[in-house]
């Protein structure tokens, strides 16, 4: 065995004897499927520490030659599947961790190596474990891998799987390295898209942050299925954890689920999967503590820098999301690398792919998706002209006080102050604009609070309702603002409506708070009531 050819079981046998592993063996039923078919190119893109690694060494000791690795596998599910027996350890495998390879060091220089030392070098030390497997096949210069694959094929007939783990990162590192992206695109052309690796190759697989790069209107290589963020089915439980695993381990664990859900769900990836992040899930059932694990492993200026990119009005949209709200967006443009930004969508349909938002495929909208992340918004908009952000944020535990108090005055101008700061008076008759002015100024009551906005038919208003989590003793809240009416109207229309009724699974005290604008006198009044469900 060698370290890149058929290296064996051990990178998943470590996996497995971690204290937490969360059996996903039921994807080599898809692969199995596919294996030497023309749909056998996979490229599963995922945010970072959400499992792609374990996948790649859970491919390599399934498929490998030269072990017997049943005993790792006969108690997880894919020893259900009727493909078991027959597609196990029946190929040459090669792993490559770009990530790995591209932060080497020259032997004799001591220097880092380049991006384009980068691909001459995976190809050397390859082919080097593949001539000590296969002496008689290959002539001393070989040099290029695909051919050299050929020729073991075709004195052999042995078939390879081709596993390359973090395979975007010469262009996530080199962005700006055309020439060295060229000669890595070629060599992975030559391994997945030519006509002699039809002949070789079983299965391709690609796992990193980005999807494939698209030159123009065309992918370089576009006979990739590719499974994303964006686009996950039908592998949208190979995400990450879902919710039936969590349970389990918040049972097994004794950790509080609604804490966990809060704080690490969100990813909804169509109507029935609530994707978990792994690496944040696994921590805080280790330590028995909730906290931010996924985004201390990266420094928040990554995020910082796209967000202060602000592209028609890309910072107006973070502020609606910091406050529990959604923006419509079109991330089929994107060219799925780290430069090319044209538009406020390029940024968001990045940020998805990083894991900083989530995407609804059906609405076409991105939020984010719990309150990890949203503390990672926060931290990154300090500083860079986003200080009356920041000030609102802070400022907004003493609303909600000033709310569940019935102090109107003091939410009137807490209030205000956020409309005049971080608001253009032009477009404050906006409904949009009215909710992020409220979701914005209610911020902390995210800890407390699941938000819920409503899209009123009606002109120049927007309401709110907050219900309360499981964990805490606060009232629901129903918070509806007027446009040149009064802040009693807004109650009015509040009762009117019955929007109460929309709570028909919650009982006890509501908050009714009615606030008004006045675009005359630039002055917002308060109005709050109670009221109470059975």
């Amino acid at each position: 065995m060698g370290i890149y050819f058929n290296s064996g079981m051990e990178k998943f046998k470590s996996a497995l004897r971690s204290k937490i592993y969360i059996d996903k063996t039921g994807f080599l039923e898809y692969t199995n499927s596919v294996l030497n078919t023309e749909d056998r190119y996979i490229c599963l893109s995922r945010p970072r520490r959400f499992g792609k690694s374990i996948t790649a060494a859970m491919l390599s000791a399934y498929y490998g030659k030269g072990f017997d690795s049943s005993p790792i596998f006969e108690d997880k599910k894919i020893a259900q599947s009727k493909d078991y027996q027959e597609c196990m350890n029946k190929y040459d495998i090669i792993e490559i961790d770009m990530n790995v390879f591209r932060h080497r060091t020259d032997a004799q220089t001591k220097l880092p190596i380049t991006a384009a030392q980068t691909v001459a070098l995976f190809q050397k030390e390859v082919i080097n474990e593949i001539r000590e497997a296969y002496p008689d096949c290959l002539d001393a210069e070989e040099v290029d891998l695909p051919n050299v694959m050929t020729k073991v094929h075709a004195k052999t007939a042995a078939k390879f799987i081709v596993i390359i783990d973090e395979w975007d990162t010469v262009f996530r590192e080199d962005p700006d390295d055309a020439e060295a992206q060229e000669l890595y695109l070629k060599l992975l052309r030559g391994l997945f898209k030519d006509a002699t690796s039809k002949e070789f190759l079983a299965l391709g697989y690609l796992t990193g942050i980005l999807p494939v790069k698209k030159y123009g209107t065309q992918s370089a290589l576009n006979n990739f299925d590719e499974f994303t963020m964006i686009n996950p089915e039908p592998l949208e439980e190979y995400v990450g954890f879902t919710e039936d695993e969590v349970l389990d381990l918040c049972d097994e664990y004794h950790v509080d689920y609604t804490q966990i859900k809060q704080w690490y769900d969100g990813y909804q990836l169509n109507d029935h999967f609530h994707i978990y992040n792994p690496k944040s899930v696994v921590d805080a059932m280790r330590r028995h503590r909730i906290d931010n694990y996924w985004t201390r492993t990266e420094t928040y200026e990554s995020l910082k820098k796209y967000i202060g990119l602000n592209f028609d009005g890309l910072k107006d949209d973070v502020i609606e999301m910091l406050g529990g709200g959604r923006c419509r967006v079109n991330p089929d443009k994107f060219q799925n690398d780290m430069v090319t930004f044209k538009s406020r969508d390029d940024v968001l349909a990045l940020l998805i792919h990083l894991g900083y938002l989530a995407f609804d495929h059906d609405r076409r909208e991105v939020y984010i998706p719990n309150a990890e992340v949203r503390s990672e918004f926060v931290n990154a908009i300090e500083g860079n002209e986003w200080n009356t952000v920041v000030d609102a944020i802070t400022a907004s535990e003493k609303l909600l006080r000033a709310t569940l108090k019935k102090e109107e005055a003091k939410v009137a101008d807490a209030v205000s102050k956020v409309h005049t700061e971080n608001i253009s008076v032009i477009k404050y008759n906006d409904e949009n604009s009215l909710s992020c002015v409220i979701t914005l100024a209610y911020y902390s009551a995210m800890k407390d609070y699941i938000l819920i906005r409503e899209l009123p038919t009606g002109e120049g208003f927007a309401d709110i309702v907050f219900l309360p989590r499981q964990n805490t003793d606060s009232p629901a809240m129903l918070v509806e603002l007027k446009y040149n009416h009064s802040a009693e109207s807004a109650i009015d229309q509040i009762k009117a409506k019955k929007y109460t009724g929309k709570l028909m699974e919650y009982s006890g005290n509501v908050l009714l708070a009615g606030i008004s604008y006045d675009k005359k006198t630039k002055q917002h009044l308060c109005k709050i009531e109670d009221t109470l469900i059975h």
